[in-house]
């Protein structure tokens, strides 16, 4: 059932791949199931809004579908609430846009042509199995931080890399609701940061779980307000600098923006998130599997040798029995 949902959503998308379609802002896609149910595909710009903001405007679609007036909260747009400071001033160290020199570098970005693309289903025994295996050399840890760090370790096991070359890994911080930073409830444009935290691929291969579970941590400084405008001021200063792709890997959890409670008058989805993963980022949807087990799936693309052994190290990492590849 699961990789049949996988396929039709990736044919889904497909269908909004059309010529041109990279430069416009958004394009939506309806699919009628003979059962009654249908899909909801949505391809965005991303410099439209993030995955709450995203929501935000799902639920005002929903809200209208189902005949109210108008939608709460009101869409704000004022983005000059997240320019840069005047002057700009940096008072974080921002790694994420450093450049790496690294002689060994072997890690490029792949073209998503030559991946494939799977998911894997983390539920209440995979969690637990990971999370057991943490605490025998490391304290305790978040679902998040568990995950995070087995499939981070995992993939660059995948790799092969020379053990002195540089990995960096990524957690996208959504900045709402944080000290220092006062936005409108309805403003829908990107408030999300993404420290990245730097690593050698043999410290991170060869140590235990509970090593990648610190790096995590490492990565995902007190996001607050400041760190917020330190990296506009970062971006500004370097020229509208994007990150520094060679060697990262970033993970985006969406398990809690909310895409699983959209209702557009005919009950909660089956499935709300994102349709497949990047070769650079991968994310974390709320999943029911075909057990009725709640977790967490996180969709990979990789080329597909390292697909495979990605595979059988999660396999091993968590024990066959309880990991299930959709």
């Amino acid at each position: 059932m699961a990789s049949l949902q996988k396929e039709a959503s990736l044919d889904d998308m497909a269908s909004l791949n059309v010529f041109g379609s990279s430069s416009i802002l958004s394009n939506k896609d309806v699919t009628r199931l003979r059962c009654g149910g249908f899909v909801l595909a949505l391809r965005f710009n991303h410099t439209m809004c993030d995955s709450p903001g995203l929501v935000l405007f799902l639920n005002a679609v929903a809200d209208m579908a189902k005949g109210i007036d108008s939608p709460s909260p009101p869409p704000i747009w004022q983005r000059e609430l997240m320019n840069a400071r005047e002057p700009p001033r940096i008072t974080y160290i921002h790694p994420e846009f450093e450049e790496l020199y690294d002689a060994k570098s072997t890690l490029e970005v792949i073209d998503d042509i030559h991946t494939v693309h799977r998911s894997i289903f983390f539920g209440p025994k995979e969690i637990t199995a990971l999370k057991t295996r943490i605490s025998r050399t490391h304290g305790p840890c978040t679902t998040y931080e568990a995950i995070a760090a087995c499939v981070w370790r995992c993939r660059t096991v995948a790799f092969g890399l020379h053990p002195d070359e540089l990995v960096r890994f990524s957690s996208a911080v959504n900045g709402r609701g944080k000290p220092g930073l006062q936005l409108p409830s309805g403003y829908y444009g990107n408030v999300f940061a993404y420290p990245a935290v730097p690593a050698k691929a043999g410290e991170l291969c060869e140590n235990p779980l509970g090593f990648a579970v610190g790096l995590v941590k490492k990565g995902k400084p007190e996001m607050i307000g400041e760190y917020l405008k330190s990296m506009a001021a970062t971006m500004v200063m370097k020229g509208r600098c994007l990150y520094t792709a060679k060697g990262l890997f970033i993970i985006s959890d969406n398990s809690r923006v909310g895409f699983q409670d959209v209702d557009f008058g005919w009950g909660k989805p089956l499935y709300g998130g994102i349709a497949k993963a990047m070769f650079l980022i991968s994310f974390f949807m709320r999943f029911r599997n075909s057990k009725g087990d709640e977790g967490i799936v996180v969709p990979m693309c990789l080329p597909l040798p390292v697909m495979e052994r990605f595979e059988e190290e999660v396999n091993r990492m968590i024990g066959e029995e309880a990991n299930e590849v959709v």
